[in-house]
């Protein structure tokens, strides 16, 4: 049998593009954006004077972003949901949006299982889950074609500059020298506020957990004073160890915002980088771009999986408190 030759179309497809953007990128010279670790103010005057009695609330460009985020997930909610009652109305099998997000949420309550047991697992599951997919959303949202790319101008020198300024100005070799571009929208990730807040709501709710499954005797792993007075010696050493993992679990707010932030942000840097380098050759930071897309699924990964594996681990007694709980089931159960 003769085999039929296969066209590499797709190869041409990528030559014109890369012509394309070449030639393009001759003609208009975009606005180049800054790069600054706070989030731009998208106008100078506060929102509100006094927030909270904390100062001034600015509208920065972080704002719209999140609430295009929480306007998507509610939406794909909604239309989830609608999947899911009408598959329960017909032939009980789901489909389209439903199909999707019931296989991606079961595979992260059988990984939730997994680690904290079914007992714990159902406590632990929407917090994990709420806030890996959350993350994912708002680490892939940065991706789409407009984000940090269009927004306003500011001037950063010269009367002359202020002025200059009037009506849309998209593409313009001249603004590029005079003016920074503030992007309408940036990705929440990006904003240390955004990933200390939710470090913060994932750290408090591994204490409640622990709290939970434990009662005050959770405070035995921070405050070990069982055998202080039978060994004085290795009760002051247990003290001692349970100083430091209250040290370590406040620190674990620290190494929850600085990794994603970090991670992110390295992202937005790299590609400002390779596209000020290359100029006019366009393929090469869009496949930085791919590179930033398996990052931020997989910042979002590790991010929900520590919150679940910390959770998992509250749960968990310590030492010869978990022995005499055990001993108290026991006892129950005979």
């Amino acid at each position: 049998m003769e085999t039929q030759k296969r066209t590499p179309w797709r190869r041409w497809i990528v030559l014109v593009l890369m012509i394309a953007g070449f030639i393009l990128g001759g003609i208009f010279v975009p606005v180049q954006p800054e790069i600054t670790v706070a989030a731009e103010k998208l106008i100078e005057e506060p929102i509100v004077e006094n927030f909270l009695g904390l100062g001034p609330l600015y509208l920065v460009n972080t704002l719209p972003t999140l609430a295009v985020t929480i306007v998507l997930l509610v939406v794909i909610a909604f239309f989830t949901n609608r999947s899911l009652k009408k598959s329960q109305r017909t032939d009980l099998v789901p489909r389209g949006i439903g199909n999707v997000m019931e296989a991606i949420l079961e595979m992260l309550y059988n990984l939730t299982e997994g680690s904290a047991g079914t007992k714990w697992a159902r406590a632990i599951f929407p917090w994990f889950a709420t806030i890996m997919i959350y993350v994912l959303f708002a680490n892939l949202l940065k991706l789409i074609p407009g984000f940090e790319s269009i927004g306003v101008l500011h001037p950063h020198g010269g009367e002359h500059a202020a002025s200059a300024i009037q009506g849309w100005h998209i593409y313009d070799t001249e603004l590029s020298h005079d003016f920074v571009l503030a992007p309408f929208f940036r990705g929440i990730s990006v904003d240390l506020n955004f990933t200390a807040s939710l470090a913060i709501i994932s750290v408090v709710m591994i204490q409640v957990i622990g709290f939970r499954a434990q009662g005050f005797g959770y405070l035995s792993k921070f405050f070990n004073t069982r055998r202080m007075f039978q060994v004085p010696f290795f009760g002051a050493m247990d003290f001692l160890v349970g100083l430091l993992e209250l040290i370590s679990e406040v620190s674990k707010i620290l190494s929850f915002a600085f990794r994603l932030f970090g991670n992110m942000f390295a992202g937005v840097v790299l590609v400002a980088i390779v596209a000020g380098l290359l100029g006019k050759i366009s393929i090469l930071p869009a496949m930085i771009m791919m590179f930033e897309l398996f990052v931020g699924v997989i910042q979002a990964f590790v991010f929900g999986m520590l919150t679940m594996v910390f959770m998992a681990q509250a749960t968990q007694g310590h030492g010869g408190e978990e022995h005499a709980q055990e001993h108290v089931e026991a006892a129950h159960e005979i």
